[in-house]
């Protein structure tokens, strides 16, 4: 430990400032300027060297970019739907499904949309939160209620609130994508401010 902290230091800029400034202590010593006193004026340019040296940045974080969610996220989607294919759900719920599945479907894929999605973390954040929690949330609670309801008939069947669910959830992915069609469409607008401008 110590000796990684040692080398750390020898790398520093700190050090290397110094040795600078400690090596100008040096040649003023060997042009007669520094005098008897020159073990003093070496070591307090090296160390007012180590003083004016920026401090060292810690390096940051190696956290994965967008891209690279989107591929782990595209995994998590084939592996939803495989689960969702296991599951037994009424036709309306099943249709609800079908149409948020298919729209997700169509964010996730390769190809320009997901690099605009790629430039929204939010939207990226919305999609994972769908996909990794609330879709497989709905569900499972709906496949446990049922059990307990087929237990207790005449409460409210639990596939009007996983309908509900869904519904809400498409409604959240339709925004999204219109959030990401209005990110092209100023982006073209702007084109063609530019052009505009560049003609006048």
């Amino acid at each position: 430990m110590a000796t990684s902290r040692a080398l750390t230091y020898l790398e520093s800029r700190k050090n290397l400032t110094g040795c600078v400034c400690g090596l100008l202590g040096l040649v003023l010593t060997f042009t007669g300027v520094a005098g008897p006193y020159w073990p003093v004026v070496v070591a307090g340019l090296y160390g007012a060297g180590a003083l004016i040296a920026p401090p060292e940045r810690p390096t940051l974080p190696d956290f994965p970019d967008p891209s690279a969610q989107l591929d782990e996220l595209r995994g998590d989607f084939e592996r939803l739907g495989a689960y969702l294919a296991d599951v037994e759900l009424p036709p309306a719920a099943s249709g609800r499904l079908a149409e948020l599945t298919e729209l997700l479907a169509a964010l996730l894929q390769p190809g320009w949309v997901a690099e605009v999605l790629a430039r929204d973390p939010e939207g990226v954040h919305a999609l994972s939160r769908a996909v990794r929690q609330d879709i497989p949330e709905a569900v499972d609670a709906f496949v446990r209620t049922r059990w307990w309801h087929r237990m207790t008939p005449g409460q409210e069947p639990p596939e009007r609130h996983l309908e509900r669910q869904l519904a809400l959830l498409h409604e959240e992915a339709e925004r999204l994508a219109a959030d990401l069609r209005e990110t092209e469409a100023r982006r073209q607008e702007s084109h063609t401010r530019y052009l505009e401008d560049r003609s006048q």
